[in-house]
């Protein structure tokens, strides 16, 4: 019997280089499940995606699975793609098993905590206040250059990682401190900051609205103290403040401090995100 991919639609292309393409997977020529694959952005790097995967249940545990896989990434190769991404649920065990025995390696993870009805204190001698305006902006320079750093080192070229991490703090804050939701806190010891924390409400996965930590950063010389703990405790602060009973975050998994700190916060996985080199 032998295992194809059909395509089920026309390829939907955008002026920014996106392009994505949904497939039947076809054991001669019956379809048996369905695939989507794409190419982000050139602003977002370019890099393949693999999403959606779907065997029929009575034809699973045969290797369709794989086959199909193995025949997106040869589309992805020749749409020029370099690197294959994808998205695995932490309760699907079968798709990581099938990720892992492809080459896929965890490049990062979503994680989410349920928050406890009464606001944690923070340890003695430490505090917390919103930034000012003026704060804000010295901030947000140091914030995108910070975010496209990160970027590069997951492999963006520096001028594309700029514009990306530039057009992720307008979506995200584009009235800046007026951002509705949006709040920014700096963590105070001694009188003099010591880091800060970003939460605001975010559709962290289809239908699943949070409080999200989208940056959180302890400056340097102020690192080893617990102060990243405490900021993680404030940022729980703000959400219960706000209504929210989870909160939300991402994390490269080649973080291992941070990992290993979400993990003792009580922070439990909802998706691996995933990478392969073609």
């Amino acid at each position: 019997m032998t295992t194809t991919l059909r395509p089920s639609g026309p390829i939907q292309q955008g002026a920014d280089g996106a392009r994505e393409r949904a497939y039947d997977v076809c054991d001669n020529g019956r379809p048996v499940g369905a695939l989507e694959i794409a190419v982000e952005p050139e602003s977002a790097g370019g890099a393949g995606l693999l999403g959606s995967l779907r065997i029929d249940e009575p034809v699973r545990r045969r290797g369709r699975g794989t086959i199909a896989v193995l025949a997106a990434e040869e589309v992805l190769r020749g749409w020029g793609c370099a690197q294959v991404r994808t998205s695995v649920d932490a309760g699907d065990i079968a798709a990581q098993r099938l990720a892992a025995a492809l080459g896929y390696t965890e490049r990062s993870r979503n994680m989410i905590k349920s928050l406890p009805p009464v606001a944690p204190a923070l340890p003695d001698g430490l505090t917390a206040r919103p930034m000012t305006p003026g704060e804000f902006a010295r901030w947000e320079d140091g914030a995108i250059a910070g975010y496209a750093e990160s970027l590069v080192t997951r492999g963006m070229p520096e001028e594309t990682a700029l514009r990306a991490a530039r057009a992720s703090h307008a979506g995200h804050l584009p009235d800046g401190l007026d951002t509705e939701g949006a709040r920014l806190h700096f963590l105070i010891h001694e009188g003099g900051t010591v880091g800060y924390v970003w939460v605001a409400p975010f559709e962290m996965h289809p239908g699943v609205l949070v409080g999200y930590v989208f940056d959180v950063e302890v400056h340097e010389e102020f690192r080893s103290r617990g102060h990243g703990r405490a900021l993680m405790l404030q940022a729980e602060r703000i959400a219960l403040a706000a209504g929210h009973g989870r909160l939300g975050l991402h994390v490269v998994t080649a973080n291992i401090p941070a990992v290993r700190l979400y993990e003792s916060l009580g922070y439990e996985p909802t998706r691996y995100n995933l990478a392969k080199q073609l």
